[in-house]
């Protein structure tokens, strides 16, 4: 199998199920987001964190490659089996942030991101994952979706947040409080 086709040198892209788009289209762009939070959670997880992290991570990779196959298919035309997001999926990740949640101290206050490289990536996997819950709001506005995709986001870029102040308090960080000038 050749990794070039030549298929889309002029700026088109086909969907499954066959339908030619232009490779600016929002589903590409919603599904191209998309891959990108994948790569950034996948140097989360190459980075030295304790094996549940880890795991936790790869499992979020698996979904992400879920919701990517479900919005690179055209959901008029696609006859192929996907794999499906499940409920649980987004039950994970609450049980996740609430076991965090358990061991952090209160937010009394909006916190700049940053303090350590590791919490810095995970300020930027999370900002990324809000550009894709956008970009898949403004899909979900022309074509049907699975309402869990929106969801599953929506739940990740929290786990994200609390998963960087969950780092920010392992790796012995501070957390730098935002106090707005006025």
């Amino acid at each position: 199998m050749k990794i070039y086709t030549k298929t889309g040198d002029k700026g088109q892209t086909s969907l499954i199920g066959g339908t030619r788009v232009p490779k600016h289209h929002i589903r590409i762009e919603a599904y191209g987001t998309v891959d990108e939070l994948n790569s950034w959670i996948g140097l989360l997880r190459d980075l030295a964190l304790e094996k549940n992290n880890a795991d936790l991570l790869a499992e979020i990779q698996d979904r992400l490659f879920t919701i990517g196959s479900l919005l690179a298919a055209d959901p008029e035309k696609s006859k192929m089996k996907l794999p499906e997001l499940q409920d649980e999926d987004i039950t994970l990740l609450e049980k996740e942030i609430d076991a965090m949640n358990e061991v952090l101290p209160t937010m009394r206050s909006f916190v700049l991101p940053g303090g350590h490289t590791h919490v810095s990536y995970c300020h930027v996997a999370r900002c990324v994952c809000r550009r894709a819950e956008r970009n898949i709001t403004h899909l979900a506005e022309h074509a049907p979706m699975d309402e869990r995709i929106p969801k599953y986001l929506n739940r990740l870029s929290d786990y994200l947040f609390v998963l960087s102040r969950k780092l920010t308090q392992d790796l012995g960080a501070s957390e730098l409080p935002w106090k707005p000038r006025m």
